[in-house]
């Protein structure tokens, strides 16, 4: 059940993880990768720097979705969908860090 829980988290940052891809952004991309990795980490430090990236992703699709729709509103193209999508996308990524607060996850990075 506590690796059910940590499959948003792991989504997110697959996510995340392509869309650094995509932009050519390979520092990023491997400090996601990296997250990705310490979230298998049974430590309390983990599950925080996890939660921390994750809260950062959220705002880098919000960023995402501010500048996108900007230059599509500019050229005079639709913009809604691109908003629904990348809107979602920032909220389900934070939703995943918050998911790591349930208490079956907390009690997973405690007992060490």
């Amino acid at each position: 059940m506590t690796f059910a829980l940590l499959i948003p988290a792991f989504l997110s940052l697959v996510l995340l993880g392509a869309h650094f891809m995509r932009s050519g952004h390979d520092v990023l991309l491997a400090i996601v990768i990296f997250t990705a990795l310490l979230a298998g980490v049974r430590a309390p430090w983990s599950r925080r720097i996890v939660q921390a990236v994750l809260m950062l992703g959220a705002l880098e699709w919000l960023r995402t979705l501010f500048v996108l729709a900007a230059a599509r509103m500019e050229a005079g193209m639709p913009y809604a969908r691109l908003a629904l999508i990348l809107g979602a996308v920032a909220v389900l990524t934070g939703l995943s860090a918050v998911l790591l607060e349930n208490g079956r996850l907390r009690r997973f990075y405690e007992s060490v």
